[in-house]
């Protein structure tokens, strides 16, 4: 499902002057048998952009293809802000990195790569159906699902807190191995609320946010889905005025008592201060808060999990956020950017990038699950085994809005309706009351 593109000539100036500083790559090779520019996500781990390039490098030189490649920051939308201006100017980028709900924007825009999707799940894996929801309109795959940047954010813990305040040893419960244990049934949200009242009694609160920005979304939107809440069905029907609904915001009622007195106002980075500062007992986050542990607090590191999000009522989900490359309708090389991307989705290649960036970026292929990387990075050992959404865990990825259609889901996650809902719980409002007014900002996004 796409949507018109529509960019300023206030935008596009500030996009020129943007992309005028972005870092660039050239790699001529000695017979060039056709130009190529793509786009990539600038990583927050620099030591993978060194690996992709190299990628990149031997693959020109192999394919004798003289190529660009362009490092694109996410910080203050520039990214998002070059999407728009190529599309509207039909040019550009020969291939270009997109997440989310940026596919379908611009679906009517991009190449079918279906070809190139098939072959690489019959090779490595199906991919989940939260990146065919995302990145599949119009019957056809509109970009392929990459490892780059591609992020889950379950719960990350401290491992001597919980064993001491709640009784839960969770290296135990979520050991560092691939098998499925009973043990894991036992981390429902029910547990997850005990846990998180005892904890705030021993002043080390969860530091769970209900701010208007991804991680507060991407927490309360799991939660949401472990109970089948949904807000707006599959066929664009709102559905928020449901006894799910009711049942999820009954649930919630005790767990907004415990949670940080400021969590409206959280935004990305509170939850990582609260764990590096030792004040917190567990976050929903990437391992990057780990990372920075590691270096700034190396004894609060030492003592933290990663493992997969509680279960509900109707199942197991983990916020996730899905990345994807794609190819202008207008490139002029097409051919050379699909076997591009084909190639550096290929696990001879995605491996190496995942190591470099400390096992930060999920495959998108259920075959790609058993790199190294996820057992070796320490201390301790095995601490982010668990971050991938494994097979053993029972479990599904999981972004805000679905299965609503993509253009509402999209608004749905912006607007932040699952944490102002919960924010709302907190500033003692009723259940009737958070519906109502749910219900109205719902109906807005289908006029």
């Amino acid at each position: 499902m796409s949507r018109p593109n529509h960019v300023s000539r206030r935008t596009a100036l500030k996009l020129g002057a943007a992309t005028a500083a972005l870092p660039l790559v050239h790699i001529r090779t000695g017979h060039s048998a056709g130009k190529l520019s793509v786009g990539f996500w600038d990583h927050w781990v620099p030591a993978g952009n060194d690996v992709l390039r190299q990628q990149c490098s031997a693959w020109a030189q192999k394919n004798q293809v003289d190529v660009n490649v362009d490092f694109i920051t996410s910080v203050g939308n520039k990214l998002v802000l070059t999407q728009a201006a190529e599309a509207q100017a039909g040019t550009g980028h020969d291939a270009l990195h997109f997440s989310q709900w940026e596919i379908h924007h611009h679906a009517d825009k991009l190449v079918p790569m279906d070809e190139a999707v098939q072959r690489l799940t019959a090779r490595n894996g199906k991919v989940s159906s939260l990146a065919e929801y995302l990145a599949r309109a119009e019957g056809h795959w509109r970009a392929v699902p990459s490892s780059w940047g591609a992020q889950a954010k379950p719960p990350c813990a401290r491992i001597s807190v919980l064993k001491s305040a709640a009784g839960i040893d969770v290296t135990k419960m979520y050991p560092a191995k691939a098998e499925y244990i009973p043990e894991m049934d036992e981390w429902t949200w029910d547990t997850h609320l005990k846990a998180a009242e005892a904890c705030h009694k021993a002043g080390m609160t969860f530091g769970i946010g209900l701010g208007t920005t991804g991680d507060s979304t991407d927490t309360s939107g799991a939660l949401f889905a472990a109970y089948g809440a949904d807000l707006v069905d599959a066929k664009g029907n709102v559905t928020v005025d449901s006894d799910a609904v009711r049942h999820v915001l009954e649930f919630a009622q005790r767990l907004v008592k415990v949670l940080p007195a400021d969590a409206v106002s959280y935004d990305d980075a509170s939850n990582n201060r609260a764990l590096i500062s030792g004040k917190s007992a567990l976050i929903w986050n990437p391992p990057s808060a780990w990372a920075v542990a590691k270096r700034d607090a190396p004894q609060v590191a030492a003592d933290c999990w990663t493992f997969s999000a509680p279960t509900g009522p109707k199942g197991r989900y983990v916020p996730f956020s899905q990345s994807f490359w794609g190819v202008w309708g207008f490139s002029r090389n097409q051919t050379a950017a699909k076997e591009l991307i084909e190639h550096l989705m290929e696990r001879e290649q995605v491996e190496p990038r995942c190591a470099a960036v400390v096992g930060f970026d999920i495959p998108p292929f259920a075959g790609m699950l058993d790199f190294k990387v996820w057992e070796e990075v320490e201390p301790p050992k095995g601490t982010v085994f668990n971050y991938p959404v494994r097979p053993s865990h029972h479990g599904e990825a999981n972004t805000p809005g679905f299965p609503a259609p993509p253009d509402i889901a999209v608004q749905i996650y912006q607007r932040a309706i699952y944490p102002t809902m919960l924010a709302k719980l907190q500033s003692g409002q009723s259940i009737p009351q958070v519906i109502a007014w749910a219900k109205e900002e719902l109906e807005g996004f289908k006029r």
